[in-house]
């Protein structure tokens, strides 16, 4: 079996034409359109998040900005607290680290997988307004929680404005 077989976007589209995209010269182009890409892109590897290019999508996060404090949550599945390192410099929050592979043996005609390892490196740009010394992290069941305190006069500096109705 080709392993391609398995990716769901690399199967053999050819699909019978139907009665409305003989009529339809618009959908008939779009088919050919999808086509023309299918044919083009057959030959490369499948693109999967946290692969080649788009290693700068993985780890997935969520950042919000309270009042006080900063806090980034990051979704690190199979990785352990010594596998990541944080730094905060001049406002610059960075996470690195590494999911190393887990070989299990010889495996007969071939393997498909779409779990990513490697290495990663993502940044966040907090401004000058954090507070170095009220900064904590935690680690649990494969989601790690950042914690960044504002300093005061970073606070006292939101001003609400108030928006009405004309």
């Amino acid at each position: 079996m080709d392993m391609k077989n398995l990716i769901p976007w690399t199967r053999n589209r050819e699909v019978p034409a139907t009665r409305f995209e003989e009529q339809s010269p618009f959908l008939a182009l779009h088919r050919q359109m999808n086509r023309v890409f299918d044919d083009f892109f057959r030959d490369f590897d499948v693109p999967v998040a946290g692969r080649s290019g788009w290693q700068a999508a993985w780890p997935n996060v969520e950042l919000s900005d309270g009042d006080k404090e900063y806090k980034l949550v990051a979704e690190l599945p199979g990785l352990d607290d010594k596998d990541v390192d944080i730094t905060l410099q001049d406002g610059l929050l960075t996470l690195k680290g590494e999911k190393k592979a887990e070989t299990s043996g010889a495996s007969n005609g071939g393997r498909y997988s779409e779990r990513w390892y490697g290495r990663f490196e993502r940044s966040f740009d907090l401004g000058a307004g954090v507070d170095p010394d009220k900064v904590s992290a935690a680690f649990k069941n494969g989601v790690l929680t950042v914690t960044i305190g504002k300093r005061p006069e970073a606070q006292a500096s939101i001003k609400r404005i108030a928006v009405t109705r004309e």
